[in-house]
């Protein structure tokens, strides 16, 4: 294997059929929704990146408080030789792995973005020369295929991205992980925590407004990708804390009646005044649901990490038997 490889496992059409899908799906459901992925173009990804910064947001200051506390721990618990990445984005908390795992000679991110992938890759290159890197772009949610490196792995998932999956995807999602270990590799799994209604909503409606620009960034995405009208404007952004599923939700909620087209599909929506479309789940975990889970999907959870404020959780497991 050269020092850095890339494979694309999605066809080259795979990602405006899958948002033309779940526009469609979305868009036609009572009420209407639409995943969070869609934020994620090179405004929204920007968007985010400040998010991470801003004091509302605890969930990237404490899991990064807890890799670089427990980084050595994770090392000695894995002696992992390959490092996995699922939805790895710029790899930037990826470092204070590789710091510790000192006997990782691989390193394998996964990422719908091509873009993305070379742009981190290559900075992590030029850090560490000796490092393997087999960058894979694909979707983790849609089947996936490691390359043949050497074990055991660590797969880690990080940012508390798994709360962006509804109950019955993370089953799925957490199966295809097992199934992917073999004896002796490892899940690192990152899940933000249960905690009071007002902390929580306000990670996810900052006082100055980013949030709420990163909301409304899926529709720019859509006019630009399938010739829609939506007018941002025309909603306003709404976080509200749902405690009987424990999960936050992000919607945008219409400011009144209109109707939006999206000429690519064919389609007409139609909004009332206060409609809502969901645009995000994020999910919030204690230690007894996230090993329940891992359970279900043959996992052991082995060692449990959490910040000194106890926001947020890294969890570390490994296959049963």
């Amino acid at each position: 294997m050269s020092p850095f490889d890339v494979t694309r496992t999605l066809p080259a059409d795979a990602t405006a059929a899958a948002l033309r899908s779940d526009v469609l799906l979305g868009l036609g459901s009572d009420p209407k929704q639409l995943p969070p992925k869609w934020f994620y173009d090179a405004r929204g990804s920007a968007l985010f990146e400040e998010i991470t910064r801003l004091p509302e947001y605890y969930p990237t200051r404490a899991e990064r408080e807890i890799l670089i506390a427990r980084a050595p721990d994770i090392a000695a618990a894995t002696g992992a030789r390959t490092l996995v990445e699922l939805g790895s984005g710029s790899s930037e908390k990826t470092r204070h792995l590789l710091d510790a795992l000192t006997g990782v000679g691989a390193y394998v991110p996964v990422d719908v973005s091509e873009s993305a992938l070379e742009l981190a890759g290559r900075a992590l290159l030029a850090e560490r020369p000796a490092l393997s890197m087999h960058a894979l772009v694909a979707d983790f949610q849609s089947g996936l295929t490691l390359p043949d490196t050497p074990g055991p792995r660590l797969v880690a998932f990080l940012g508390g991205t798994i709360g962006n999956l509804l109950p019955a995807e993370r089953a799925a999602f957490l199966t295809a992980v097992r199934r992917l270990l073999s004896p002796g590799d490892a899940l690192l799994l990152g899940t933000d925590l249960v905690k009071d209604e007002d902390t929580l909503v306000a990670a996810y409606d900052d006082a100055a407004g980013v949030t709420a620009e990163f909301n409304k960034n899926v529709l720019a995405v859509l006019d630009r990708e399938l010739g829609a009208d939506f007018d941002p404007g025309a909603f306003d952004h709404v976080a509200v804390w749902n405690p009987d599923r424990e999960w936050i939700e992000m919607r945008l909620r219409a400011r009144s009646a209109h109707t939006a087209k999206i000429p690519a599909l064919d389609l007409a929506v139609t909004f009332a005044e206060g409609e809502e479309l969901r645009t995000e789940v994020s999910a919030k975990f204690r230690r007894r649901t996230v090993e329940a889970e891992l359970a279900a999907a043959d996992l052991e959870l082995r060692h449990w990490w959490t910040d000194s404020e106890d926001r947020f959780a890294l969890s570390l497991a490994f296959p049963k038997g």
